[in-house]
């Protein structure tokens, strides 16, 4: 039932006389078929008790909360006594711990029924709250209310979406109510601890069906894409709404979270940049960049790392413009984005054009035409970036250039060897350069 280190923990615990227990996560998955990532367990034995029964492969790294980790075979497990919280006044954590001899007791102070199961070493399952018919049924429910669950720690809210849409499952009517109830929770919440539910949210195979149902909890950290609900485009190009035709393009790309957050930035600039013209047309002009400034500023404040914030900015900034139609724009196209960037821009507006009327989502047939020549300008072992360039700053500095003049001339090779007007070869760059001086 589990694999051989997680039997040995928890042996050695009923052999010392304690309850030991799989718990949580780990069961919600191996009940599902799937291999859980982590394990994680419970026990009677008090910290001190875990301490010593495992050392010195015992590491007290949460003795306030009952927590030990065991490291055996080359893995970490966290060990935790029962136990019971006591207020939690910061919204995340509770004040108090104390432990418990029972483990029903640590069960109901946990989150959702589906993670408020426990396995013994035998597969016996303990599930008071009817967590196994809910992973049946395909059902999020919190454990006893909703209210006191998120109250308790507000990012439970994020989790409950989040699991929603990894497991695609169906969110039961109560908790969604109090999901709703209890959204501006989220403003006590870390940005840092939304991103990381986000970026598993939005990857997840019901991703859609939560961002459509939950549009006013995700306004509370992202209020840039409240204007986009029920926004009537008023265009013959698209069957839905501004937020709808968002969520279609989430769905329409693959689930890698870089693609996906800039999916969901995409068209947040159109409400600010809606025009209708004299025979009722609606119209974005500009929505690109209006849309990659908000989508630069909601990075920068969901404090993603520069690289992948300038990723989405430039992916947002350049979705409405048209790809270049000749192998000579297309490699001036590459040396501006690099191979990557322009691969994934290909696929944003591969995405967008899916989430259309569908009697324009014919475009694909050009975005194919697009992709075809990307490949032959590749195939034929372009220079397109400086990495690939024959010479570098040291050789320009043998030369007796100096500072932002490497960096200058570096460019004006790369220049001409794209365009051929050189060959991409050590000799023949540095004489050139050479005949400059």
């Amino acid at each position: 039932m589990f694999p051989a280190a997680v039997d040995k923990v928890l042996g050695r615990l009923e052999e010392a006389g304690y309850e030991a227990y799989a718990v949580g996560g780990c069961v919600r998955d191996l009940l599902r078929g799937k291999s859980p990532d982590d394990w994680d367990m419970t026990t009677s034995a008090r910290p001190e008790e875990v301490t010593a029964l495992f050392a010195p492969h015992a590491v007290p790294t949460g003795l306030q909360h009952g927590t030990v980790t065991v490291r055996l075979e080359g893995q970490s497990f966290e060990v935790t006594t029962f136990r019971k919280d006591g207020a939690y006044t910061d919204a995340r954590h509770p004040s108090t711990v104390t432990f418990s001899d029972s483990l029903r007791e640590d069960l109901c102070r946990r989150d959702f029924t589906v993670n408020a199961m426990a396995m013994d070493r035998r597969g016996c399952l303990t599930d008071p709250f009817g967590g196994q018919e809910d992973l049946r049924q395909g059902i999020l429910r919190c454990v006893g209310e909703g209210e006191r669950r998120f109250s308790e720690d507000a990012l439970r809210i994020m989790r409950g979406l989040r699991f929603a849409a990894v497991m695609n499952f169906t969110i039961e009517a109560d908790t969604a109510r109090s999901i709703r109830e209890n959204r501006e929770r989220l403003k006590n919440i870390a940005v840092e601890r939304i991103l990381t539910e986000m970026d598993k949210l939005l990857c997840g195979e019901g991703a859609g069906r939560v961002l459509l149902a939950y549009p006013e909890v995700f306004g509370v950290f992202l209020p840039e894409l409240l204007p986009c609900v029920g926004f009537d485009q008023r265009s013959q190009y698209h069957c839905y709404t501004v937020w709808e035709h968002i969520v279609h393009s989430v769905e329409a790309i693959a689930p890698e979270p870089v693609l996906r957050w800039a999916m969901l930035l995409h068209d947040v600039g159109k409400p600010a940049c809606f025009t209708v013209d004299e025979q009722g047309a609606g119209h974005f002009y500009g929505h690109d960049q209006v849309g990659g400034d908000m989508a630069a500023d909601i990075c920068r404040r969901m404090r993603m790392d520069k690289q992948r914030s300038a990723r989405i900015e430039l992916l947002v900034r350049r979705h409405g413009s048209a790809l270049p139609d000749t192998k000579r724009g297309m490699l001036r196209l590459l040396n501006a984005i690099g191979e990557e960037a322009l691969r994934q821009l290909i696929a944003v507006k591969r995405a967008d054009n899916r989430a259309q009327a569908a009697q324009f989502r014919t475009r694909q047939r050009d975005l194919d035409r697009s992709e075809q020549l990307l490949e032959e300008v590749l195939a034929g072992q372009p220079c397109f970036d400086l990495h690939q360039l024959a010479v570098n700053g040291r050789d320009l500095m043998a030369l007796g250039y100096e500072g932002r003049a490497i960096g200058e001339m570096l460019q004006m090779l790369l220049q001409k060897v794209w365009e051929n007007e050189l060959p991409n070869e050590r000799e023949a760059l540095l004489r050139w350069v050479e005949e400059q001086t």
